[in-house]
């Protein structure tokens, strides 16, 4: 029997999260981002009614989806590849290698989310949309990833015992 086998690697495809996970995220990151957008629009709509009366319906949503892109970004910069819906679903944004978000990979993810059609990419098993690939960016279940890393641990720690 070979124990030499390193047991510290962790399989990030393992602890992906899982298409239903990505899914609720997105419904959930969408609904706050309304929330704030309407909030938002209160203020305007109170401080400066004419702020927004000269601009068409594809300038709004242009700017709409950069708004959304640069939300999604302070929320992940902010709090380590997380967003409210990642919070809620035990998920994180991570670099491929399994590294923290740096500042730039969390722009360059987020600002990727400005593409139209980027949520159609996310489609099919495993999820894996643009912003992901382009950014060389993975979605972790962070559950998965505790017990994958609990069962190296074991595993090296049985290694390491001698009998």
């Amino acid at each position: 029997m070979d124990f030499n086998i390193n047991y510290q690697v962790v399989d990030l495809n393992y602890c992906r999260a899982t298409t239903g996970k990505r899914f609720a995220n997105y419904i959930i990151d969408t609904l706050v981002f309304y929330i704030v957008v309407f909030g938002l629009g209160i203020v305007i709509g109170i401080l400066k009614p004419d702020l927004l009366e000269g601009l068409d319906d594809l300038s709004l949503r242009l700017i709409t989806l950069l708004f959304y892109a640069i939300v999604m970004f302070m929320t992940e910069a902010m709090s380590n590849g997380r967003s409210i819906g990642k919070l809620i679903t035990g998920t994180r944004a991570v670099n491929e290698d399994g590294s923290d978000l740096t500042f730039q990979k969390a722009f360059v993810r987020n600002i990727i989310r400005a593409i139209p059609f980027n949520a159609l990419s996310a489609l099919g098993t495993p999820s894996h949309p643009w912003h992901d690939r382009w950014s060389d960016t993975i979605v972790i279940d962070e559950k998965k990833l505790a017990l994958h890393t609990n069962r190296a641990q074991l595993f090296d720690s049985v290694k390491n015992q001698t009998f």
